[in-house]
């Protein structure tokens, strides 16, 4: 049986081996998803278990993105034009990086029939150098990043040719995009926060958030209300890991089969 499995710390409750052993059942795949907390300190003795055990495949998330890029042989250019990745896989005797994270962001904006033309990022972590690195992908010409922390947008936006908005003045221009890549909405202590006014959504917009649990958050519900489409986080993490097992095993989950098990298993 071949072992893969998805690294954290904390790690906390991830649907990775749930989408996954699904995907290794349906297909008749001999191999199994496990969850693997993984500290920073142990991260080094880790990955040198990663090539002996052997270890298939893997899946990186928060904080081991950018770090576990020391322990590889080599990564695609998608992942080094963002500066993380969050999918290792084996080339021959080649450990190798990937980042699904974009192909994630921007699989449920290809099937638009046109594309916004500005989109601002909120926040500036991970999933936000994802998302900007998509949008850029897509050719959406004007790009703006907003943070709490001032300094952190300004090198992510030199990074990725955007403009750095102030977080203050984040509502001032009308985006055909805004895209959530804060913890803001979040289930448990941060569930009623939105990084966006009520009454700043432009209609026809397009809301865009990272968070999948809940579905429905406030930011989402209120961008409904005012008219704007609205894209769950929930399509994220569903094409990152389509993606993610595209790559591992040369077959396609069942996509619609595999919404519907996300779907029944955060309405559980």
């Amino acid at each position: 049986m071949k072992s893969f499995g998805i690294i954290g710390w904390p790690l906390g409750h991830t649907m990775s081996p749930t989408l996954h052993n699904w995907g290794f059942e349906q297909l008749g795949i001999d191999a199994g998803y496990a969850a693997w907390p993984v500290s920073p300190d142990d991260l080094g003795p880790f990955m040198g278990q990663v090539r002996t055990r052997p270890i298939s495949g893997l899946s990186v998330t928060i904080p081991h993105k950018q770090a576990v890029m020391a322990f590889l042989d080599r990564m695609t250019d998608r992942a080094r034009s963002v500066g993380a990745v969050n999918t290792l896989y084996w080339d021959g005797e080649d450990l190798c990086g990937e980042n699904t994270d974009v192909l994630g962001v921007i699989a449920p904006l290809k099937g638009l029939d046109s594309l916004p033309a500005s989109a601002i990022v909120l926040g500036a972590g991970g999933a936000a150098r994802a998302a900007l690195a998509g949008f850029r992908e897509l050719g959406i010409p004007h790009l703006g990043v907003a943070n709490r922390t001032r300094s952190k947008a300004e090198r992510l936006a030199a990074d990725f040719g955007a403009t750095c908005v102030d977080w203050d003045h984040r509502m001032d221009a009308e985006w055909g995009l805004i895209c959530n890549t804060t913890p803001l909405g979040m289930s448990g202590d941060m569930a009623d926060a939105t990084p966006w006014d009520r009454d700043r959504f432009s209609p026809g917009a397009i809301a865009y958030d990272i968070v999948y649990n809940p579905l429905q958050t406030r930011f989402l519900r209120e961008a409904a209300q005012a008219g704007c489409a609205t894209i769950s986080g929930l399509e994220m993490f569903l094409h990152q890991g389509l993606a993610q097992f595209r790559l591992w095993t040369g077959r396609d989950m069942n996509e619609n089969g595999a919404r519907a098990l996300l779907l029944d298993a955060l309405n559980a």
